[in-house]
């Protein structure tokens, strides 16, 4: 019985904790235009910026304390800097 719970509950639970990896659809760090460098707040990484297709935004890595997460470019105001719709 303790195995059959294990199989039928907790491995479950354990797997459904797993992400799936961002594509490699998204262009390569620092191929950003100068505006676009330009218009970002100070603090952000510039450098590891890319654009991503899927919401036509950039987005840069932020080296946080426990993790590397993809974050909104962002103006000094606070908009997130999107490319031209068409």
């Amino acid at each position: 019985m303790g195995r059959k719970f294990f199989n039928s509950f907790v491995l479950p639970a354990i797997l459904s904790g797993c992400t799936a990896v961002v594509g490699t659809e998204d262009t390569e760090p620092g191929t950003i235009p100068e505006q676009v460098a330009a218009l970002a707040a100070p603090y952000q990484n510039v450098s590891t910026a890319r654009l991503l297709p899927r919401d036509g935004c950039y987005w840069y890595l932020h080296q946080g304390p426990v993790e590397p997460t993809l974050l909104p470019l962002r103006t000094i105001d606070g908009r997130p800097i999107c490319s031209a719709r068409e």
